[in-house]
């Protein structure tokens, strides 16, 4: 099979968008983004073909792979440089040979690895000119596997459920020019050389390949690649989470927020959804996922992996801490609903009204107890780290219900000032910002000083989110909110627009506005509309935008201060996220 083409192997038919996409690329290179290889989820679990292209573009989506590593008689291990044709990863330096196996019965074979193995024989042809005469699967021993992520710039992404082989061979290479632009044979010195190098001579290794030198094989690899009884007493059946490893190549930019958030969260989902669905109770099953299934940015449940990636490592336990605070967080939304008497979340009905008021209360009790459930058992995690991990997601949701409390009695009241105000939205919103950023940093490693800058970041961007939703309940209309527009004012909640433009001298704008405020369902169209007009000529609406910008300039300057990486891109936008809602 050297140099096939695509109609020689499964494939699947690419649409419009994804051949535009590739009509810039190699013409050979682009036709073979069409294979299909194996899906997979974090465990290696078969989920069905996919294509090469959707697999790594975008936010691309975790399939198996393989990574060979050939070690000749002289302890030497071969080493090639991917063409710059590539589409993906092109020119840098990687194990022998690294590819995919396809979505067909041989190459999904599992027993003993054969499936990974048969690929790799098959790419050896293609890629490196060796013949199958050359080498047998019967030579390879796997190894491990290891889970991994690594962004080569906004487009294009390795997700990655990688599976290791090794074996040794005297083989000779006459590689293919389309797919390997240089091969090498290197010692174990030659190669912790090309490591600590880190791309300052111009030669870039792989990061999957630095994963598995650098993090997975040991000194004993080396030694015992002549003897499969020694490699098999080495392998095991783990599967080695790396986390995102963007950072390693030092090209690599950034994607925005949106695909950033995409990359997790249906992950974070899968965990949030295998927690309130293992309900024995099937109703109360369906309430708690009344409001995760109406959708949602999911900026909470990712933001602890957003902000890893960006100070530090990240691993799979961030998404676990990620679910767990989201599925507080709908809890919160849940009881909001009924103290606040609004029918209507993310577009359809709230879970009270849905299925009664009794259900709604139990059902966020129980998400509250999931959560912590959820938490206790994130992966990856040190002893050590739990109980404080535990303790802190404890503290904010204390302080999520002081702030409620706060919003509840401030209805009642007349004297509410703009620190009382701050004090309550630090509370009801920004706190599980603030929380989110600060465990994200922690986790990842980061020392205090970041620890303690990130938090500073949420803290800002929290208080800027709330101000910004507030504005955005009073300048939006009621299809685009999902409720009734300027319900907070019909409801007499006691924003930061409403403290302004009651603390202003008597006057009739004042009035329109006295008109409406805390009406409830008595105030009619017009007269909440007039409200609210009356909100902008008393200059509170331009006065609460200017506080919630100066919040959005406090959360850029910390992120200002952080070592520019890829993964900042990300935080950036999100921080301009409720800004950008209003422009």
């Amino acid at each position: 099979m050297v140099a096939y083409g695509i109609e020689d192997v499964p494939h699947t038919t690419l649409t419009s968008d994804q051949l535009a996409r590739l009509k810039n690329h190699d013409g050979e290179q682009a036709s073979l983004m069409a294979e299909s290889i194996i899906a997979v989820d974090e465990w290696d679990n078969v989920i069905g073909p996919m294509s090469k292209i959707h697999a790594h573009q975008g936010p691309g989506s975790f399939h198996r792979a393989f990574s060979l590593l050939v070690f000749d008689s002289k302890n030497r291990l071969l080493l090639q440089q991917r063409s710059v044709d590539k589409v993906t990863f092109p020119g840098v330096w990687a194990n022998t040979c690294c590819s995919h196996p396809l979505h067909e019965s041989s190459e999904l074979d599992e027993a003993n690895a054969m499936g990974v193995k048969r690929a790799a024989v098959r790419k050896m042809e293609q890629e490196l000119g060796v013949s199958p005469q050359q080498i047998d699967t019967k030579d390879m021993v796997f190894m491990t596997k290891m889970r991994y992520a690594a962004r080569m710039n906004e487009e294009w992404i390795e997700r990655e459920l990688d599976h290791i082989i090794v074996m040794q061979a005297d083989i000779e290479v006459n590689p293919n020019p389309n797919e390997v632009a240089d091969t090498r044979w290197v010692t174990q010195e030659e190669l912790e050389e090309m490591l600590l190098a880190d791309g300052k001579d111009g030669e870039v290794v792989a990061p999957w390949f630095r994963c598995i030198a650098a993090r997975i094989m040991t000194d004993a690899w080396w030694t015992a690649h002549g003897s499969q009884h020694e490699l098999n007493a080495l392998s095991d059946d783990d599967i080695h989470d790396m986390g995102d490893v963007t950072h390693m190549l030092p090209s690599a930019t950034g994607a925005d927020l949106l695909t950033s958030i995409g990359e997790v969260k249906g992950l974070v989902e899968q965990r949030i959804e295998s927690s309130l669905r293992a309900s024995q109770h099937d109703r109360l099953g369906k309430a708690m996922m009344h409001l995760v299934e109406g959708g949602g940015k999911r900026m909470r449940a990712t933001l602890p992996w957003l902000v890893a990636k960006a100070v530090g490592d990240t691993h799979s336990g961030l998404l676990d801490i990620g679910a767990a605070i989201e599925t507080v967080h709908n809890f919160t939304l849940i009881h909001d609903d009924i103290m606040d008497d609004d029918d209507v979340r993310r577009g359809r009905n709230a879970v009270h009204i849905e299925y009664g008021m009794p259900t709604a209360i139990n059902a966020g009790d129980a998400m509250l107890a999931i959560a912590f459930e959820r938490l206790v058992q994130a992966e990856n995690l040190e002893p050590n780290d739990v109980a404080p991990l535990v303790n802190r997601i404890a503290w904010m949701v204390r302080r999520v219900s002081e702030g409620q409390q706060m919003d509840i009695e401030f209805e009642e009241q007349l004297d509410v000032d703009e620190a009382d105000y701050l004090q309550m939205i630090e509370g009801k919103t920004a706190v599980m910002f603030l929380t989110c950023a600060e465990i994200g940093a922690r986790i990842s490693g980061a020392d205090d000083e970041t620890i303690e800058l990130m938090a500073k970041w949420g803290l800002a961007v929290g208080l800027c989110f709330q101000l910004m939703d507030d504005l955005i309940d009073v300048l939006s209309d009621s299809a685009t909110l999902g409720k009734p527009a300027g319900s907070d004012v019909a409801q007499g909640k006691r924003t930061l627009m409403i403290i302004h433009a009651l603390g202003q001298p008597d006057q009739p704008a004042k009035d329109r506005l006295l008109l409406a405020l805390g009406k409830g369902e008595d105030v009619n169209e017009t007269t909440l509309s007039d409200a609210l007009q009356a909100l902008d000529e008393l200059g509170s609406i331009q006065y609460a935008r200017e506080r919630a910008e100066a919040f959005h300039q406090e959360a850029h300057e910390c992120l200002n201060q952080l070592q520019e990486n890829p993964a900042i891109r990300a935080l950036r936008e999100l921080t301009d996220f409720q800004l950008a809602r209003l422009h």
